[in-house]
């Protein structure tokens, strides 16, 4: 695992689910910035495919979000879905109707949890050496997808260090803010947080070591949904 060692003291972490569902259409307009380095994620799922000569039967997208005490979302998956009740970033699938894969990312987050990205700061990996990308199969070995990972900046809603999160019951049970020893521990106070592989833990983790160690991009360009 590439993320560099670091020293953190971890917090206890209190948090009292909302149980009004998130929205399931993502807002009637937004304005998403992103920097020039992430324009080949500007394009739709099935034009990104055909562009890099991939036969993957999908592409997917996860949003890493981060509140003012540098604390990563991550929602816990319902008890009737596959890997039930496992820990894992905001995200899904990439519609075909879907302006874009930063534009899906947008959306999956708003449906899942209420937030509303107003930036993509960076593409996310697992690890320093690793391109961006993850593939996957679904959970009966049918189809194989891949996963772009991207940290998102959401419009703050709330009081406070935390903001407003609203999950659909339907498709998860709880959700928590983790700090990134926490998320190598898998624990938030006496909450034990399992995440749903090694996969999604190297994401978390390679998104954490990025914000130390990379600078954020000072030119935007803006992508409309």
């Amino acid at each position: 695992m590439a993320a560099a060692a670091t020293t953190t003291t971890t917090e206890t972490t209190t948090t009292t689910t909302t149980q009004q569902p998130a929205p399931k259409m993502p807002p009637p307009a937004f304005d998403l910035t992103y920097p020039p380095s992430l324009e080949p994620y500007n394009t739709p799922a099935r034009a990104w495919l055909a562009a890099n000569g991939k036969s993957w039967d999908g592409l997917a997208t996860g949003a890493l979000v981060f509140d003012r005490r540098g604390r990563v979302l991550l929602v816990q998956r319902a008890a009737h879905d596959s890997m039930p009740l496992r820990w894992e970033t905001p995200g899904g699938g990439a519609d075909d109707d879907d302006a874009s894969l930063l534009a899906a990312c947008a959306r999956e987050l708003w449906e899942e949890a209420g937030l509303e990205a107003v930036e993509v700061v960076r593409v996310v990996s697992e690890g320093a050496a690793r391109e961006p990308g993850s593939v996957f199969t679904n959970r009966t070995g049918t189809a194989v997808y891949c996963r772009f990972a991207f940290e998102v900046r959401v419009r703050e809603t709330g009081d406070g260090d935390e903001m407003e999160v609203r999950i659909d019951p339907d498709e998860h049970a709880d959700y928590v803010w983790a700090s990134e020893e926490e998320v190598r521990r898998e624990r938030v106070g006496d909450k034990e947080i399992p995440i749903t592989n090694g996969q999604m833990a190297r994401l978390i983790l390679d998104g954490f070591r990025r914000r130390r160690e990379e600078p954020v991009e000072g030119e935007r360009k803006v992508v409309q949904g």
